[in-house]
């Protein structure tokens, strides 16, 4: 564990919420990563006891910062730097299955098309004239 204070995009990369400090960069940048609710800057200090609002996807994780670290360890460490709010989890539960029970609706394949199917495919998506 590091100092009093941390930038923003390291301390992302080192509790793991980004694979590289250039996808926390840019999620930054993106307008991902709020601080107390307000948009924030990469180069952005932090500090234990700080409220974080991260979307990762479908996710929107709502997170205090525990302890700081500029070193990126194992999850179950990383896990240490941040406790996630109880409204946080129940709402990204709660919408998890909320799209599992959406995705029933969706109507997929039962299998790959054929090499024959593929060349009908083909066939119908060209456009008269492309040759």
């Amino acid at each position: 564990m590091s100092e009093h204070k941390l930038r923003i995009d390291k301390w992302l990369w080192a509790a793991r919420f980004f694979k590289t400090r250039s996808l926390a960069k840019t999620a930054i940048e993106g307008g991902k990563v709020q601080l107390d609710g307000q948009r924030i800057k990469v180069s952005k200090e932090i500090t234990v006891g700080d409220r974080l609002l991260i979307r990762q996807g479908w996710d929107l994780r709502e997170v205090i910062v525990d302890a700081l670290s500029d070193q990126r360890r194992g999850a179950p460490e990383a896990r240490q730097l941040y406790t996630e709010t109880e409204a946080s989890v129940a709402r990204r539960e709660s919408e998890t299955e909320a799209r599992k029970a959406a995705g029933g609706m969706i109507e997929r394949p039962l299998h790959r098309p054929t090499k024959k199917q593929r060349r009908q495919i083909h066939r119908f998506k060209e456009l008269p004239g492309d040759e």
